[in-house]
């Protein structure tokens, strides 16, 4: 009977063997899923370019054509240096300032982009000041706008071929000398400047009246 028993509790034994070792399995698997599920993978922040370009663009300050844009709202595409050329056909153009015309510096020396400013005041015919940005000096972080800065033409035929401009703060220093192309004006090509008419002064009469004797007597 010992031996029967011993038999029969082996058997019992052996047919749930499976069972358990399954059941263990499970227990590694369900182990497993939890730390491979708290452990997502790592994802790259999608990279901020926006924001790091408007921060970028915020510590430069502004250049000088959106500047010129905003001020006179002009549209032209290009450089600074590039406003001259791309104007022709679609601004008018010209040798003499106007109040809020742009003033238009080709490249030179180490200005390679060119320059534009806004005329905001005509002094005299050798004399303006200007509303420009991104122009740098003593005293003056680049990025910044200047507003009535002065600019004397030097050109030997008063058209605006040749300038110097106010260096930082001071009136009274200018700095070396830049070629302009000259002034792109507000109004469409082609177009000329309203000019008020002086009033017409009363006509001069060349003698008085001639009464009716004096008509009498000439006709004798």
């Amino acid at each position: 009977m010992r031996h029967v028993a011993a038999i029969f509790a082996m058997s019992l034994a052996l047919s749930w063997a499976p069972d358990a070792y399954a059941a263990r399995g499970d227990a590694r698997t369900e182990t497993r899923n939890p730390t491979a599920t708290s452990r997502p993978a790592a994802t790259r922040p999608a990279p901020a370019r926006t924001t790091s370009g408007q921060r970028a663009a915020t510590s430069r300050g502004i250049s000088c054509v959106p500047y010129a844009r905003q001020v006179t709202g002009m549209e032209i595409s290009g450089n600074g240096r590039d406003w001259w050329h791309n104007a022709a056909g679609r601004y008018a153009r010209g040798q003499r300032p106007e109040r809020g015309s742009i003033l238009s510096f080709p490249a030179s020396g180490g200005m390679r982009m060119g320059h534009v400013a806004v005329v905001s005041r005509v002094v005299d015919t050798r004399v303006i000041e200007i509303d420009h940005a991104n122009w740098g000096g003593p005293g003056i972080r680049r990025g910044s706008v200047m507003r009535g800065v002065r600019v004397q033409d030097v050109s030997p035929g008063n058209d605006w071929t040749q300038v110097r401009v106010q260096v930082g703060h001071s009136a009274e220093a200018f700095g070396r000398v830049y070629p302009t192309h000259g002034f792109i004006h507000n109004r469409p090509a082609g177009s000329m400047v309203a000019q008020a008419s002086a009033p017409a002064a009363p006509a001069q009469r060349a003698h008085a009246p001639l009464t009716a004797q004096q008509l009498a007597d000439a006709r004798r």
